[in-house]
């Protein structure tokens, strides 16, 4: 049986550092803003290994870790601890055709990334996928699993899974002030390709403008 990780609790003095550290102050307060109706999000639409990338390294014996397909009950359980509307669009996702990828380490699941195959719509905003394209989404890793630089290498072993399903140009949506999801993509050869600017009034004014392309 697999079990879903539920990291040890962190002080609240180490997850503001960490919050502070990894660039997500603004990141923060732009969450805030949303939640009393104005949603202000630049995004960076990216291209992911641009150009082949070699394996990432890994903290610990690689070998004792697995890469596969994780199925409707084991995501059940890491749903669990989601919001509850974030939590029934993932599950509702998934039953559509959205595939859920799991890093296993000694019957654990250490950390998980989902991919969308299928044409997708963020912030009203619709985006068309190729038969040779994916769009990677929701990366995470437990607390137990951090430091490990397990999000890279799983990172690369979905774009590997991908191959085999002849899917060969990755993309993914990276929130501007998101500095450590940057880092941990450029490490993968990932490229900018457009700067969007996503404006939401109370949930019911939506604006979209391209403020750079970069290709």
């Amino acid at each position: 049986m697999v079990t879903i990780v539920q990291g040890a609790s962190v002080s609240k003095s180490k997850r503001y550092w960490n919050v502070i550290s990894n660039g997500l102050l603004l990141f923060g307060i732009r969450n805030r803003l949303a939640k009393i109706g104005f949603d202000f999000r630049p995004y960076y639409w990216v291209q992911e290994e641009v150009t082949p990338c070699d394996e990432p390294k890994i903290k610990g014996d690689v070998s004792t870790y697995k890469v596969r397909y994780l199925n409707l009950d084991e995501l059940k359980t890491i749903a669990v601890n989601l919001p509850k509307q974030l939590a029934v669009e993932v599950i509702d996702s998934f039953k559509k055709g959205q595939l859920c990828i799991g890093l296993e380490h000694n019957h654990k699941i250490a950390a998980y990334t989902f991919v969308e195959t299928n044409d997708f719509v963020f912030n009203h905003k619709p985006y068309n996928l190729k038969s040779n394209e994916a769009y990677l989404l929701n990366m995470w890793t437990f607390h137990e699993y951090r430091g490990k630089n397990l999000a890279p290498f799983l990172r690369y072993q979905a774009y590997q899974l991908l191959k085999e399903q002849g899917r060969d140009t990755k993309y993914s949506i990276t929130e501007y002030f998101n500095k450590s999801s940057i880092k941990f993509k450029a490490k993968l050869n990932s490229e900018h390709q457009k700067l969007v600017l996503s404006i939401i009034l109370f949930k019911k004014i939506y604006w979209n403008f391209l403020l750079k392309d970069y290709k």
